[in-house]
C-alpha cells in the first residue's frame, strides 16, 4: 500500500468525513504531526496535519487531492521520522518553502505558502500519496543502513 500511487478521493461525503476524524484521532494519538491515507491502509490522496498541536496550539488541516504547486529552489536538510516506519529518522532533503493546494471537508479550494517545518511535512505527507517513503529520499546506502537498523 506504501508503494503506490494513490487514487484522486473525488466527492466528499460522510465515508472521506469519518475518515479525516479517524485519521486526526489515530495522529494526534501516536503522537504524530502528519498521517495519510494509505498509512492507514486507504489509498486515497487525502492527508491530515497538524504542525502546531504540540505547542499547545491545534490547527489541524484535513488535505484532499493535492498539489504542489510551486517548490522553492532552497534547500534544508534535517532528520525525518515516520510513523509507518517506527524508531528510524533520516535526514532527507526537502524544498524550506512551497505553495499547496487542495480541497477542504467542506469542497473549499485552498492555496496556500508553507514555510519550514510546516512545509516539510506537507511534503512527507505528499509523498506517501505518491508511493514515496522516507527511505526513498536517502542514497542506496544509507537506505540499506536504515533498513537494517529498522528490521532490528
Amino acid at each position: 500500500m506504501l508503494s503506490r500511487r494513490c487514487d484522486p478521493v473525488g466527492e466528499i461525503d460522510d465515508r472521506v468525513r469519518t475518515l479525516a476524524e479517524d485519521m486526526l484521532e489515530t495522529m494526534y494519538d501516536a503522537p504524530g504531526r502528519g498521517l495519510a491515507a494509505p498509512q492507514v491502509g486507504v489509498p486515497q490522496r487525502i492527508f491530515v496535519m497538524d504542525c502546531s498541536w504540540k505547542d499547545g496550539r491545534p490547527e489541524p488541516k484535513v488535505v484532499i487531492d493535492p498539489e504542489i504547486v510551486t517548490f522553492s529552489e532552497r534547500r534544508a536538510t534535517g532528520p525525518e521520522g515516520c510513523l509507518s516506519i517506527p524508531g528510524v529518522t533520516a535526514d532527507v532533503e526537502r524544498a524550506t518553502d512551497i505553495v499547496l493546494r487542495w480541497t477542504d471537508l467542506e469542497g473549499i479550494s485552498h492555496e496556500e505558502a508553507l514555510t519550514g517545518f510546516e512545509a516539510i511535512c506537507a511534503q512527507h505527507e505528499f509523498d506517501h500519496l505518491n508511493g514515496i517513503v522516507t527511505f526513498d529520499r536517502v542514497s542506496p546506502e544509507m537506505r540499506a543502513l536504515l533498513e537494517a537498523e529498522y528490521n532490528h
